[in-house]
Parts: C-alpha cells; sequence; structure tokens
C-alpha cells in the first residue's frame, strides 16, 4: 500500500480536461480507487464517448502531474426521468447516448481519488469545478446518484433510511455521504437496485442534488446553448504552503 501523500511534499495541483491519452493513467488511478470492487473500471471506448460528446464534463485533478482523480458527468433533460432512475438507465446502459447539450441538470457520473491523495481535499475541488461549470452553462443544477459503502454492515439492522438519518446526525460515519452533504449536496431519494452489483451498498443510493441559484430560465427565443468553457482558476502552486 502507497505512502499517503503530505501537503507539504507537492508543488502544484492541477484540473485538467480529460483526453484519450490520459486512458492508462485514468484506468490505474480507478482500479486503485474501487480496490473493494474488482474489475469495476471505465472502458477507453466509454471515455471516448464521454469527451466527444462533453469533453468539458470530463476532467483530471493532477498532483504534481500525476493523475490523481477524475470527475466524468453529463446533461441531461431530467424530466424524461423517474427520481427512481437506475445508473443504467441514466447513462442509457453506458453509452452515454442519454446526453443531451439543451438538456437542464449536470449529471455525475463517477468522481474517484486515488486512495494516497486522499485527505488533500481534491474531492472538493473536482466538486467546485462542476458547480463553476453547472453555472456557467446556466443549468438548474447538479444531481447524482451517491453510493452508501458503509450500508452493509448495518443492513440487517437498520432501514437505508434510518442509516442516512443516522448518518446526517453524525451517529454513523459513511466517508460517501459525509463528503457529499459536506460539499452541499442535499439528499433527496432513496434509490433502490442503483447500481448493479453494489454489494457495500447493497444497491442502494442516496439521490443528492445540488442547486443553481443562479439560473435563469432561459427566453423562449433562445435556440443555442452556451458549450464552450474554459478552465479557470485551476492551478495551485503549492510552495508558498510549505
Amino acid at each position: 500500500m502507497e505512502t499517503k501523500k503530505d501537503i507539504r511534499e507537492i508543488d502544484t495541483i492541477e484540473i485538467v480536461f480529460i483526453k484519450l491519452e490520459d486512458y492508462p493513467a485514468l484506468k490505474e488511478a480507478m482500479i486503485e480507487a474501487y480496490a473493494k470492487m474488482p474489475g469495476i473500471y471505465w472502458k477507453e471506448q466509454h471515455i471516448e464517448k464521454l469527451i466527444k460528446k462533453f469533453p468539458e464534463g470530463q476532467v483530471g485533478i493532477k498532483v504534481d502531474n500525476e493523475l490523481a482523480g477524475c470527475a466524468l458527468s453529463i446533461i441531461v433533460d431530467y424530466h424524461k426521468f423517474d427520481e427512481k432512475h437506475t445508473y443504467a438507465e441514466i447513462t442509457g446502459n453506458y453509452t452515454f447516448d442519454t446526453h443531451d447539450p439543451n438538456g437542464n441538470i449536470l449529471y455525475g457520473i463517477d468522481v474517484f481519488i486515488r486512495p494516497k491523495y486522499r485527505g488533500l481535499r481534491l474531492g472538493r475541488r473536482l466538486y467546485d469545478y462542476r458547480k463553476e461549470l453547472c453555472e456557467k452553462l446556466n443549468l438548474e443544477g447538479i444531481v447524482f446518484g451517491g453510493r452508501i459503502p458503509n450500508y452493509h454492515k448495518y443492513a440487517d439492522a437498520i432501514s437505508p433510511k434510518e442509516y442516512i438519518a443516522r448518518v446526517r446526525k453524525k451517529e454513523i460515519h459513511d466517508p460517501v455521504l459525509d463528503f457529499q452533504m459536506s460539499n452541499d449536496f442535499h439528499p433527496i431519494k432513496i434509490l433502490q437496485g442503483y447500481l448493479e452489483g453494489d454489494k457495500e451498498s447493497k444497491e442502494y443510493a442516496v439521490l443528492l442534488e445540488w442547486k443553481n441559484i443562479y439560473y435563469e430560465k432561459p427566453s423562449k427565443k433562445a435556440t443555442t446553448k452556451k458549450t464552450v468553457v474554459r478552465l479557470g482558476l485551476v492551478q495551485w502552486q503549492m510552495r508558498l504552503y510549505k
């Protein structure tokens, strides 16, 4: 097991758009991040499709030029989906044909950080990028199904509803749900059978939402949506903080 990185050892942290040549590093990072779910990683054709359909939605975070994590997302017309949707349904069975540039919601497909880079608030920076992207594209908000990986420890004793309530009260620690709620995402529904094979969560997920308070309903005359997004303040020089 690799030793966790110390913030004092880091020179630069940078958010970058994912390119296809990043795939080997992305695959390696995902295998490490999902070590408890063997064989779970995006294939190259999946990443290629995401990049072609929505390049601004696929970003990585590099620490001293090494890919430390990634955030993948699409835009959907959320009115077309039932709130009880599954991961397969929202992704069009992993084809991402559900991506709609004229949709109203930024839907989070995945976020992961390599274990040795956890604790450096890199996940927060990826979420902040998503929020900035949502605002720039004038979308209503961000939605995704969040795993509850510690639920399997309590599943015989309590329901998902009680589990979530106890996590909110800080009586139970769930690393994923705690992180998401600390980043201003609010639970709005329990999804059953969301991600097939997610044994830790017993295939349950929490539908989480972040609302864009700057959203403005488009004029009926508007026929196009802004599709070009430049990365903003995404590089941090770390030497000053040593």
